[in-house]
Formats: structure tokens, sequence, C-alpha cells
């Protein structure tokens, strides 16, 4: 940078920094805040200085310079998008988890969505009283149904449980054991007090969401591949 270029660029920065000092008290400088007028100095100078140290460094390979500071530029403006667009790539991102990991939810506001799995079922992680347990869609189950080992897993007092509550299942007539869960959390959804019933050991292969939950919730329902449940809040 030539000597007589810099001198004058310090000098605006010089007279800008005594605008800010005595116009701090009044809040605005031009109709901007003094918080924004201060950063856009410092923005100044730091490109000046920046500047003046590459064009210093690379006095000699000017051209090599420049293309150094164009893939900054771009590095910068790559990285500008990604804040600006942060929301909608998590967005992105849950929808392609949720196609490739079975009963990974993608949530959506006060909605959560599912992907039908390839046995055409709905595979849902959710977490039992702080503990993942997948389930299983189930409307025909009235309640929802844990596996003696998710319920074990979430701390349920099995010792303490009476296997009498008659239940139909695919493979014939069996007992459960009613309880009533404290807490039952899908995506961002969460219920409290959800009635539920514990097969017994070796009865049941993976835990049923049935509609105990459902019956709960504003809206829920199966839209093409998609399960989507939404909660009140």
């Amino acid at each position: 940078m030539p000597r007589s270029l810099f001198f004058v660029v310090m000098l605006g920065l010089a007279i800008a920094l005594m605008i800010l000092a005595a116009r701090h008290d009044e809040g605005t400088v031009t109709g901007i805040s003094t918080y924004d007028f201060a950063s856009l100095v410092w923005k100044i100078a730091l490109l000046v200085v920046v500047g003046s140290t590459v064009l210093t460094v690379f006095r000699d390979r000017f051209s090599q310079a420049v293309q150094s500071a164009m893939v900054w530029v771009v590095i910068g403006l790559l990285l500008v998008v990604a804040f600006t667009y942060r929301f909608e790539a998590r967005d992105v991102y849950d929808r392609v988890l949720a196609e490739l990991v079975p009963g990974h939810g993608a949530v959506h506001g006060h909605t959560v969505e599912f992907a039908r799995s390839r046995a055409g079922d709905f595979p849902v992680a959710a977490q039992v009283n702080g503990t993942r347990v997948a389930m299983i869609l189930d409307t025909g189950a009235s309640t929802v149904v844990l596996t003696n080992e998710a319920a074990k897993a979430a701390g349920l007092p099995l010792d303490m449980m009476k296997y009498d509550v008659g239940v139909d299942t695919a493979n014939g007539h069996t007992v459960a054991a009613s309880v009533m869960l404290d807490r039952v959390v899908i995506g961002n959804i969460v219920e409290r007090s959800v009635p539920a019933l514990i097969a017994q050991p070796g009865r049941l292969k993976t835990s049923l969401l049935g509609m105990s939950f459902l019956n709960r919730l504003p809206d829920w329902g199966v839209r093409g591949d998609k399960l989507v449940l939404r909660g009140s809040q």
C-alpha cells in the first residue's frame, strides 16, 4: 500500500474514533448505533492491517497474494452462508438421518416425523423415564407396552409388579403388568403419567407405542411413508 494512502486511511480511522468518542452518549452516529459504528471502524482497521501485511509479505508475488485473498474471501462467504442457514441445514440433516437411521425423528417445530422401515412398520426412538427405548408404532395396542428388558432399563420396580392384565397378541393370549410411566419423550414431545403395560420376560421382542400415548396428542397420523406426531408444546 502506498505510504500516502496508508496515512490517509489511518487519518480517517482516527477521525472516526474521535467521532465515536464524542457521540458515545448520544447512542448514534449518522443514524447508525454507536455499537455498529464501532464495529465498522474495527473491521476497516483490521482490513487495513491485514491488507498491508499481505501486500508487504507478497510484494514480489502480487498475483499469489490476490489468489490467496480470494480463497479466504470465498471461505468467509461460505461460513457466513452456513451460519445464516444453520437452522435450515439442521432440518435437512434431521430429514436425511430419519431416512437412514431407523427410529430417528425429524423435528419441525411441534411435530416429529418418522420414516417407514423396509419391513413396513414405523420404528420410534423414545425415552422412558430418561432411558432410550426402541418402539414400534402399534395402533392396535390400547396402551404403550414395554418389553421386560426395557422396563428394567427404565428403572421400573419389576419385583413389585403383578402380571394380572390379560393381553391378546399375535402370539396368543398372555398377561402383563400395569404401570404408570412418569415421563415419555419422543422428539420434542413430552408426556407425563402415561399408562403402560410391561410384558413378561421373553413375551415381546420390541416395545410398542400404543394409544395411551397417541391419544394425548393434538394430532397424529400416517401420511404416505411418514408417521407424523404433533405435540401441544
